[in-house]
């Protein structure tokens, strides 16, 4: 069976694609039997180039598009004209279409690097309020608030699933309470205490 499908070409971590006629039993880089286009995924947006006259011929003889191609394809509007011609229309004004198409298209830039997306801002789990001689008054953040934070913070740097993330810290932020609960009875005796014996 004839396919139309992806052979790789390009360096190492840089790949870019050739669309080829092949042979299904040939290897994916190996024998192919016409170019018809080319895709390099690596630029913004993906560059995607089809001879269509020569892609519509080997369609309508019978070869079949692998899933990313036929993706290619419907991007590209060939699999509607495909369509057109089996319903009759002539290939000259499909092909005088798509190159149409192709003059109209925002030319791709060829800069296949770009920068890195920066992380997300991480809020404090508490913000001083005002600072006195004596203490510092803490503000807490609701716990809410801070497991959510932490969870669209998981979720962009793809760390740990967010609803880890958001129990984790939901518990610090109980245990935290609890702490803070038991001992300032404590801390009221001892001053209680402290008074009385003076």
């Amino acid at each position: 069976m004839v396919r139309i499908r992806l052979r790789r070409v390009g360096s190492k971590k840089q790949p870019s694609y050739r669309i080829v006629v092949a042979d299904s039993r040939s290897p994916r880089d190996g024998r192919y039997i016409e170019i018809v286009g080319f895709y390099n995924p690596r630029t913004e947006p993906a560059t995607m180039s089809i001879q269509e006259d020569r892609a519509l011929y080997w369609l309508n003889v019978g070869a079949q598009p692998s899933e990313a191609v036929e993706r290619i394809l419907v991007k590209l509007g060939t699999r509607a004209r495909f369509e057109r011609l089996r319903n009759g229309e002539s290939l000259d004004t499909l092909v005088a279409e798509a190159e149409a198409e192709a003059a109209a298209r925002e030319p791709v830039s060829p800069r296949t690097r770009y920068p890195a997306k920066p992380k997300a801002d991480k809020a404090p789990a508490a913000e001083v309020v005002e600072e006195t001689d004596d203490e510092t008054v803490v503000e807490e953040a609701p716990a809410e608030e801070v497991a959510e934070v932490a969870a669209e913070a998981a979720a962009e740097e793809a760390i740990e699933p967010a609803a880890e993330v958001a129990a984790e810290v939901a518990a610090e932020a109980a245990a935290e309470a609890a702490a803070e609960e038991t001992i300032e009875p404590a801390a009221e005796a001892a001053v209680e205490e402290a008074a009385a014996e003076e």
